[in-house]
């Protein structure tokens, strides 16, 4: 929850206030297989599935077509050294349903460029390896010599 103070009221005009609103919204790529219609929100535990369809509709003009909310229990721990208890947060999860017309698909946040640089960085490790692996075989008939002296 947040903590925002508002102003209190002041006499005269302008009221120098704005209120806004403490809800949130975060876009979460769900761990089970869900049809192309269905998005899943993290959102704010005061939430209902009324203010996020109202929320989703009126903010950034996604058709809504249903809402279900459930709350995820945070994990309890127990310290080893000490023996005390620590809860981690609840959490609350939208499924947002959209029409069957539309079609989400989470953003690709990994494009190919990436994918190509992240290939590449695992052939220069195993050429790498190799290479040390050579540097060692050359060494291994010499042992408590240092490395640095070989020619």
């Amino acid at each position: 929850m947040s903590t925002r103070w508002y102003p209190i009221y002041q006499r005269g005009n302008p009221q120098l206030r704005v209120f806004l609103p403490n809800f949130w919204l975060k876009l979460i790529r769900p761990e089970y297989k869900q049809p192309p219609n269905v998005v899943q929100f993290a959102c704010s535990m005061e939430m209902t599935r009324y203010d996020v369809k109202n929320y989703l509709e009126k903010i950034y003009k996604v058709p809504v077509v249903s809402v279900r909310t459930r709350i995820a229990l945070g994990n309890t721990k127990r310290d080893l050294v000490l023996g005390y208890i620590t809860k981690e947060e609840d959490t609350k999860y939208a499924y947002v349903t959209l029409p069957n017309t539309v079609k989400f698909d989470f953003p690709d946040v990994c494009p190919n460029d990436a994918q190509q640089k992240i290939e590449d960085d695992k052939k220069s490790l195993e050429d790498a390896k190799k290479n040390h692996k050579k540097f060692l075989d050359k060494n291994k008939d010499r042992p408590g010599t240092p490395g640095w002296f070989s020619i």
